[in-house]
């Protein structure tokens, strides 16, 4: 029997009682649907999964997309490696973000699971975006719903968190770059949830960046107040799901000198509305 348990008050399950080895029955599918619709990230514990069977789970979410940057597995290209080795400083993806949003078409979901972990640390935060557009003025809410922003994957902070894997595993260079609203609205849930990130988020459209930059300071602050986060703390074989439309995420950078393996998979999105 499927069970869900709450980890923080904003957002975040742990779901138990399923094998994601195997097909899930079509009442298990709907009930863990459910669940991550409502928890916006979902975690699993021990499973114990092949490439193979890995892939096979994520299809039955969407259709898993490779990323743009960084080469997957020779004979799964669209898993890829997010590692970060004994001697290197620089974790992938340690920013707050939501994961790439410089695409016209940015995922709707992605996956990790924990190959594997440092002794310490490692642990990955994230953060609800309808809270954060919620606790809004209603000022506010109406300024940002009328202003879309570029979205670019040269942003210099989220670049440096690349450096190592495009080094040794990256694509051939190019720049994204797309607008995207600032307010998008959930097309399933139909709740409205900010999309902008540091990562990615350059300016307002129509607006400098020096007159984006204090509207967007103040944007970024809000969004990971303590009280919109929930914390994650790995295992070897822990898999999290999270609704890349509602949900940012950071991988907390703080186990230098040793190896953390995890394999991500993304699932194709629509273009935000």
């Amino acid at each position: 029997m499927i069970r869900a348990r709450k980890i923080a008050g904003a957002l975040g399950a742990e779901i138990s009682g399923v094998d994601l080895a195997k097909p899930l029955s079509g009442n298990d599918f709907g009930e863990i649907k459910r669940l991550w619709l409502e928890h916006l990230v979902v975690f699993f514990r021990d499973q114990t999964l092949t490439e193979r069977q890995y892939m096979a789970f994520a299809q039955q979410f969407g259709e898993p997309i490779e990323y743009p940057l960084v080469k997957g597995l020779p004979e799964y290209p669209k898993i890829i490696e997010v590692k970060k080795l004994e001697h290197e400083r620089a974790a992938f993806g340690a920013i707050w973000h939501s994961d790439t949003a410089y695409l016209e078409r940015p995922p709707m979901a992605s996956m990790l699971l924990a190959r594997e972990l440092p002794p310490f640390g490692g642990d990955t935060l994230f953060a609800n975006m309808y809270l954060a557009f919620e606790s809004l003025s209603d000022g506010m809410k109406a300024l940002l719903s009328g202003l879309r922003a570029v979205n670019s994957s040269a942003k210099a902070d989220v670049s440096k968190t690349r450096e190592d894997r495009v080094r040794s595993d990256g694509k051939d260079a190019k720049t994204y770059s797309v607008e995207h609203p600032v307010v998008r609205t959930h097309p399933e849930t139909g709740r409205k949830a900010l999309y902008v990130n540091p990562a990615h988020t350059v300016r307002f459209a129509g607006w400098t960046e020096e007159e984006s930059a204090g509207l967007l300071k103040y944007l970024y602050e809000l969004q990971v107040r303590p009280e919109f986060t929930c914390r994650f703390s790995w295992q070897p074989g822990s898999i999290a799901l999270w609704d890349n439309r509602c949900a940012q995420h950071n991988p907390v950078n703080d186990y230098h000198g040793h190896r953390r393996l995890m394999h991500r998979i993304t699932l194709a999105g629509d273009v935000p509305r």
